[in-house]
């Protein structure tokens, strides 16, 4: 049973009364099993599943917990359970009170800013002009995600030369607002900000606890959620040295202030870590303590293994670094997907990376373009995204990406057109349009009607069902858009046949439609330069279609092709491909463990990151950071740092971490 095997620290929080619980949970201190505890000790006073809440800062975290309440209780009981991410389950609570919504991924939504903010940006405003599109983007979501109340006050906070063209970034976001509210999307924040609104218009709070984990890296406008809901009782379990978000806008202070935010609050403290040796958590208690402690805790190894100390790896040459690194990962012999590198800035992905495969040594990255975001897993879902919503636009409009001289203009016509021929639906205007000469179509005046021998195109061979479309005469398409939009049409029918992901994802990757995608996605990358390598071409096609198997191999868990994009784009960020050496950026590696750990790069300026802290970061957070990579190994843990990179001219001295961790020593690296 859940509760059998926690410590005594762990058993009294997961059977605290309830009120206003508090747990700080140190690095590998077991908070996942005391979660599971807290909530069996509900099930156990009675207290109805549907009446239980869990937040977590990943779905997968979710998953593993509700996997072990189903082992004690039965999997319906689990499943009564609501849990996933403060997104997913904005999700699921809004859909279960009927509203009608499509979510669409952050990319997605960027993508659909920037037709707002098209229409303002030809003229240049202020001393410097106007923010990009993206910067803009990014600034508006940090915005609502620290729930601030005016945009144009708060961006002088961040940006204070952009203060004078708050007015016009408001009509840029008006506009914004307008789009999604037509074409029935939200994005992430707005599930958040909808489910509170509802809440704080009169919408039923049906639970009676909230379980939140990861605690520490709450935002301002998650935890209003959280007040909004006001459950009788709450259970937050987070980590004060563990708090490494606030570029996201996760604040401190929320699990700081706890005391004072709710009257007879408890605090309860779990100390004993099972995942470490000694030696790396004697470290990473030496260098955390330079830090304020609201909650102050030291961890106590439990493991009694006898393992090496952390060792400090010191080189003249930034990528003399990366290639010893990668000469001693291939010499351990230690499972290659239980060893991990870990770095502060992306910068220092690329180097290792490289090294790591010149010596043939497989590895999968995180913390750069997920999976979910690569153009031909977006391609596939935008398929049966425009089959399971035909009202998506957005879709559409990325399909004809890759048809020849249609354009994002041209494509937007080109479905509103489709929609007039089929009657205000798409998918009937697209695939079973009426005759050309309808009077509905005529009227519109969405083309010049014109017989597509006219246009020279029947000197290629037939195209099967798709010759009298209405299409082929828009803006004389060439013959290759013509081909394509062919290929796309016999897809999509077969696609609209079903409504398995499964039969779906099967359909596309066995059409001409892909193979065209796939080509032209290929190509791209076997001409860089300028110059065409058919090696590099053929690696990355058939790279595509692995891309794309695998995709199908996920969607065989998922009944209907609703839920399956859904599960994509509240889950896309934690997935990750391949196998072998795991390269992470230390945000990327929160909540994951490894036997084996080397921090990269931990020079003066790199880790911490001065340019971040520069920008509103401070050595406080950066130092949890390096907390939270070293907490990462479980037996062997490697420092390192160059003390020159040759190529950009760049002396480094060591990171101050190392001299707080006692490794480095006056003038290392100089």
């Amino acid at each position: 049973m859940p509760l059998s095997n926690l410590n005594a620290e762990q058993l009294a929080a997961a059977t605290a009364p309830l009120g206003h619980n508090l747990i700080i949970a140190g690095a590998g201190a077991g908070k996942t099993s005391a979660i599971v505890g807290r909530i069996a000790h509900l099930l156990n006073a009675k207290i109805a599943p549907e009446e239980i809440l869990l937040l977590t800062f990943t779905n997968k975290a979710a998953a593993e917990m509700i996997a072990r309440i189903a082992r004690a209780f039965g999997q319906k009981t689990a499943e009564s359970v609501m849990a996933g991410t403060f997104h997913s389950v904005g999700y699921k609570w809004l859909k279960s009170i009927g509203k009608n919504i499509v979510l669409k991924r952050p990319s997605e939504m960027k993508t659909l800013f920037k037709a707002a903010y098209d229409r303002y940006a030809s003229a240049s405003f202020g001393a410097e002009g106007i923010l990009s599109y993206s910067a803009l983007f990014d600034y508006r979501n940090l915005f609502e995600n620290r729930d601030a109340k005016d945009f144009g006050e708060w961006l002088a906070t961040k940006n204070p030369a952009h203060k004078a063209n708050a007015a016009l970034y408001e009509r840029m976001f008006d506009e914004f607002e307008a789009l999604k509210t037509e074409l029935g999307f939200v994005g992430f924040n707005d599930l958040l900000i909808q489910m509170r609104r509802a809440l704080q218009e009169g919408v039923k709070n049906p639970y009676r606890e909230a379980l939140v984990d990861e605690y520490q890296d709450t935002n301002p406008l998650q935890n209003a959620v959280l007040e909004a809901i006001d459950p009788p009782s709450l259970f937050c379990v987070g980590d004060y040295d563990q708090s490494i978000y606030a570029f996201n806008g996760a604040d401190i202070a929320i699990i700081s202030e706890f005391e004072k935010r709710y009257k007879n609050a408890k605090i309860w403290t779990l100390t004993k870590n099972y995942r470490s040796s000694a030696l790396i958590l004697s470290l990473a208690n030496r260098v955390i303590a330079h830090n304020r402690r609201v909650y102050a805790k030291t961890l106590e190894a439990i493991k009694d293994k006898a393992a090496p100390p952390p060792e400090l790896l010191a080189y003249g040459e930034l990528y003399e670094q990366y290639r010893a690194i990668a000469s001693k990962i291939a010499a351990s012999r230690k499972v290659k997907n239980e060893i991990a590198v870990l770095f502060r800035n992306n910068s220092s992905a690329d180097g290792i990376e490289a090294a790591l495969r010149e010596l043939g040594l497989p590895c999968r990255r995180r913390g750069g373009v997920s999976f979910f975001d690569s153009r031909e897993i977006k391609a596939t879902l935008n398929l049966i995204t425009l089959v399971t919503n035909p009202r998506d636009l957005l879709a559409f409009v990325h399909i004809m990406e890759y048809a020849s001289g249609v354009g994002s203009h041209g494509a937007k016509e080109l479905f509103d057109a489709c929609v007039k021929l089929g009657g205000g639906d798409f998918l009937v205007g697209f695939l079973k349009p009426g005759p050309t000469n309808a009077p509905s179509a005529k009227e519109a005046g969405l083309f010049e009607f014109e017989s597509v021998q006219s246009s020279g195109i029947d000197k290629e061979p037939p195209l099967r069902g798709f010759a009298n479309h209405p299409a082929l005469t828009y803006r004389r398409l060439n013959d290759d858009a013509t081909k394509f939009l062919s290929a796309f049409w016999e897809t999509l029918g077969d696609l609209a046949s079903t409504r398995s992901p499964d039969k779906q994802t099967r359909i596309i990757i066995a059409s001409p439609l892909f193979d065209m995608i796939a080509n032209r996605l290929a190509r791209l990358r076997a001409a860089k330069n300028g110059v065409f390598n058919e090696t590099i071409f053929n690696d990355a096609k058939e790279r595509i279609f692995e891309k794309a198997r695998t995709l199908q191999e996920l969607s065989v868990r998922y009944q209907t092709s609703e839920k399956f994009i859904n599960a994509t784009a509240l889950n896309g960020g934690e997935t990750s491909e391949g196998s072998g050496v795991n390269l992470l950026s230390v945000h990327a590696s929160k909540g994951l463990e490894f036997d084996e750990v080397f921090v990269i790069d931990l020079m003066d300026g790199r880790f911490p990151n001065r340019r971040l802290m520069s920008r509103g970061g401070d050595i406080e957070e950066e130092r949890r950071l390096f907390y939270v990579a070293v907490t990462r190994a479980r037996e062997n843990l490697f420092l390192s740092f160059a003390a020159r990179d040759a190529y950009r001219k760049i002396d480094y001295a060591p990171s101050p971490f190392l001299y707080e961790a006692g490794l480095a020593k006056p003038n290392a690296g100089r």
